[in-house]
């Protein structure tokens, strides 16, 4: 996949008026910063990517992924992984179980848990399949909530203020955590936030997005 993640020509509306426009290529293992006050459209720019714009909003222009579109494909055909600020894991099930969520269905059982085992242990949780996640730290569950994205064998990651319910020590530990991972499979990252210290903990670029205003051309 060595042409990264490619965003060609896009743009986000709501009704009629424009939002932003992006023009940007991620390489693989890299990760492109999308700041900007709120409002200004950095969550629905991940929802077009991931084909879940709400209603309201429309979109323009190209999404690349390893040179292959993938624009109009559904969202389980596009093989973006995304982490949010809430972990969302499933309080009914056990850590294993979460992490398990995000294999592809079928496939001997044995090799299912182990699968799961190995995953948990990469990131530091080895012996936590059978844990309840309501025992989990906010480290933890965000561990636990990478384990099952991984799991799914995405083809690029986005994070939406994937840090910020941490505090600083836990965040700066899992943003590390998440951003080794990343490089270690060469997938390309877009990351919105509006925390200064996760883009310099990311390096490489940042885009800044601003308002649209009616004289705009093209925003920034």
């Amino acid at each position: 996949m060595a042409e990264g993640l490619r965003l060609d020509g896009l743009c986000i509306l709501r009704g009629e008026t424009p939002l932003i426009e992006v023009d940007a290529t991620v390489p693989p293992g890299e990760v492109l910063t999308v700041m900007g006050p709120s409002g200004v459209g950095k969550s629905t720019l991940l929802a077009y990517l991931t084909g879940t714009l709400p209603k309201g909003f429309a979109g323009m222009g190209r999404v690349f992924l390893g040179g292959q579109e993938i624009t109009d494909l559904p969202p389980h055909a596009r093989r973006l992984g995304i982490l949010f600020q809430d972990d969302l894991l499933f309080p009914h099930l056990s850590v294993g179980a979460n992490a398990a969520f995000g294999l592809a269905p079928g496939g001997p059982a044995a090799r299912r848990r182990r699968a799961v085992a190995e995953a948990l242990a990469d990131v530091g949780l080895g012996g936590f399949e059978d844990r309840d996640p309501a025992t989990l730290s906010g480290g933890q569950k965000a561990r636990v909530a990478l384990v099952r994205m991984l799991l799914s064998e995405p083809r690029a990651l986005l994070l939406d203020e994937a840090f910020s319910g941490l505090d600083a020590t836990l965040r700066a530990q899992t943003r590390r955590l998440v951003f080794d991972r990343a490089r270690a499979r060469a997938l390309p990252v877009l990351m919105v936030t509006h925390d200064a210290d996760d883009a310099r903990a990311a390096g490489g670029a940042v885009l800044e997005m601003q308002a649209w205003r009616p004289t705009d051309r093209r925003a920034p």
